[in-house]
């Protein structure tokens, strides 16, 4: 979608990334952006949800990628590297690897729950969807709070959960999460119809969508667009 076809006013809340504003930055295996009053896109995964053969596959991108760009490397590099990442590792979530715990609706339901446990009192999440083994949702944490901790809650209380129902001891989640600053409204926007077709580009049947956009932004026309 252009700029030049896209018109939709600004959903409340909504704040893209702003280029006069402070930046923090670290890395893991991965670089994590963070402003504050930003929204993000965020991935989590189970830990079970990757086969060895593509864990072997990332390390093999990092060695070449590490080769051709080598310290220091700018922002733009590392920018490059993580959407060639997230891009291959959405694709591969997609094939259902893994126990895929959410297939089972009481666990998805948990999940869901989990989400907006604290939504408009820590954070704002704009959509979610539920997927088998991973997680995809929008999320603008609220000042006082990091995004790390929040998403870091919700995966928490729904490894208890999950466990539990399970009688399983085994670590969950993968413990780094993919995350992204979003830049604009129509990156929101993007990310938003990514969010809604997902379970129907992984092959899922629709009465077994676990999927959600706010209602206050859907009436404003931000809702999912499945036709």
């Amino acid at each position: 979608m252009s700029n030049d076809t896209f018109n939709l006013n600004p959903p409340p809340g909504f704040r893209g990334l702003d280029p006069d504003r402070p930046i923090r930055k670290y890395i893991r295996h991965l670089p994590h952006w963070r402003q504050d009053g930003a929204s993000y896109a965020v991935t989590f995964r189970l830990a079970d949800s990757l086969p060895s053969s593509k864990l072997n596959m990332l390390a093999s991108m990092r060695r070449e990628w590490e080769a051709k760009f080598p310290h220091p490397r700018s922002d733009e590099a590392w920018q490059e590297y993580a959407r060639a990442v997230t891009n291959r590792v959405n694709e591969w979530l997609d094939q259902g690897c893994g126990d895929c715990h959410f297939k089972k609706p009481e666990l998805a339901t948990e999940l869901a729950r989990s989400i907006l446990h604290f939504q408009n009192q820590r954070y704002h999440v704009a959509s979610y969807v539920v997927m088998p083994n991973h997680c995809h949702l929008i999320m603008r944490p609220f000042d006082g709070h990091e995004l790390e901790e929040l998403i870091g809650s919700i995966k928490g209380v729904t490894a208890r959960f999950v466990n539990r129902k399970l009688g399983r001891k085994d670590d969950l989640w993968q413990q780094e999460s993919f995350d992204r600053i979003l830049r604009d409204e129509e990156h929101l926007y993007n990310a938003i119809q990514y969010i809604g077709h997902n379970p129907r580009a992984a092959g899922i049947a629709e009465t077994d969508w676990y999927r959600w956009v706010d209602p206050e932004w859907e009436e404003l026309k931000w809702g999912f667009r499945d036709g």
